[in-house]
C-alpha cells in the first residue's frame, strides 16, 4: 500500500508517517521508482503508534514500547514499569490543571466584570 492507503488504514496522516519514518520508527520499503511500499506489519506498527501518542506517550517511549512489543523475550515488568510512569505524569499534569482551574475560579468569581477599572485577574497576574 502507498503512503495514502497506510494513512487511511491506520488512521495516522501521512505527514506523521513520513516523519516516523525520518525519525526511524518505521521503514517502509522502497519500490524502485523511489516510492514508500507500506506492508502489513508496516501498518500494525503505525497503528500502534497512533494508539500510544493517543494516549500521550511521548516519540522516545513509543520507541521503547515499539522495541518492547517487537521483543519475544521481554519481561512485562518492563511494560508496566514505562505504563506506570507515564499514568504518574498524566497524574501531575491533572493535579497542575486543576489548581490552575480552582485560580482562575476564583479569580473570575472576584472580578465584578462591570466598568470600573479594578480587576482582581490582571492584580494577581501582575503579582508576578
Amino acid at each position: 500500500m502507498n503512503i495514502s492507503d497506510a494513512a487511511r488504514h491506520t488512521g495516522v496522516p501521512a505527514k506523521t508517517i513520513r516523519y516516523y519514518e525520518e525519525i526511524g520508527l518505521i521503514r517502509p520499503v522502497r519500490d524502485t521508482n523511489g516510492y514508500r511500499i507500506f506492508r502489513e506489519t508496516d501498518a500494525h506498527k503505525l497503528a500502534f503508534l497512533g494508539r500510544a501518542r493517543a494516549l500521550g506517550f511521548s516519540i522516545e517511549d513509543c520507541r521503547t514500547l515499539l522495541a518492547l512489543y517487537e521483543d519475544q523475550d521481554r519481561a512485562s515488568a518492563d511494560v508496566k514499569r514505562l505504563a506506570e510512569e507515564h499514568l504518574a505524569q498524566i497524574d501531575d499534569k491533572i493535579a497542575q490543571l486543576q489548581s490552575m482551574q480552582a485560580t482562575l475560579r476564583h479569580l473570575v468569581r472576584e472580578c465584578a466584570g462591570d466598568n470600573r477599572p479594578d480587576c482582581p485577574i490582571l492584580r494577581d497576574l501582575a503579582k508576578g
